[in-house]
């Protein structure tokens, strides 16, 4: 149930921005964002399903996680949405599904259309699989046990995070099992369950990284299709996680987006 979703908030005045995150992230990857926001806005970072400390399901599922973040939001304050990678799916298919509680809509390095990305992000799910949780003393242990496979200390990092001890043992706080034999259906784009869907009619803004191929010119029509008031910003010296490789050129951008 949509209450049941992890969330944290910040601020006390103004517009209300709800951040969504990319796979294997969780809410607090938005923590800088979200508190560089204050006190002009109250942010909410949730904990998508199967992620951070919100509850896992047998399935993965993008039109039910996006309704459930939906079942957050109140047709009373409409806000405005960000979403980064499966975060920005989520985010879009809520705007889709649930105009009424959008105000305006960040997209982060991502489009409405499926990917064939599954052998990056198995290749993740392989690193953190062979860690012997059993056997492992320390969280070095794991780094050190990845690092062949992940040579990136950062990308380690964040997939690290979601190491948790659990009394005498570690776990990982993600559905891993779930999220790992789920990433055909991850890169995809339910366009079967957006039958009779209308577009989003509200403002969109996407932020795609110079140094990243998930905005191609190619998908401009789905975006156009989906999002006909959409404005798209390319951040140079960027990849795929933008507000983290660029942040303060991020929140600028997203800044006036927000204040508009």
């Amino acid at each position: 149930m949509a209450q049941d979703l992890h969330t944290t908030s910040y601020g006390e005045n103004g517009s209300s921005v709800v951040f969504c995150h990319g796979l294997f992230g969780q809410g607090r990857n938005w923590t800088q964002v979200a508190k560089a926001l204050q006190p002009d806005h109250r942010t909410l970072l949730v904990d998508l399903p199967q992620h951070g400390r919100s509850p896992w399901s047998p399935e993965f599922d993008y039109l039910a996680m996006a309704d459930q973040v939906a079942g957050l939001l109140s047709s009373d304050d409409p806000v405005s949405l960000v979403g980064h990678s499966m975060g920005g799916k989520v985010a879009m298919l809520l705007a889709l599904r649930h105009p009424e509680l959008v105000e305006r809509l960040c997209v982060v390095d991502v489009a409405p259309v499926a990917y064939r990305h599954a052998h990056v992000f198995g290749r993740f799910v392989a690193a953190m699989r062979s860690v012997d949780l059993a056997a492992l003393e320390r969280r070095g242990e794991a780094d050190e046990r990845m690092q062949e496979a992940v040579p990136d200390p950062a990308v380690r990092g964040f997939l690290l995070q979601n190491l948790r001890r659990d009394g005498d043992g570690w776990r990982w706080q993600m559905n891993l099992e779930v999220l790992g034999d789920s990433l055909a259906e991850i890169g995809d784009w339910p366009e079967d369950g957006l039958a009779g869907t209308t577009p989003y009619d509200g403002p969109v803004l996407w932020v795609a990284g110079a140094d990243s191929d998930y905005v191609r010119d190619e998908y401009d029509g789905a975006m156009a299709r989906w999002f006909p008031r959409k404005r798209l910003v390319t951040v140079k010296g960027a990849g795929h996680w933008v507000h983290s490789e660029q942040p303060e050129v991020f929140l600028a951008i997203l800044r006036r987006f927000v204040d508009s």
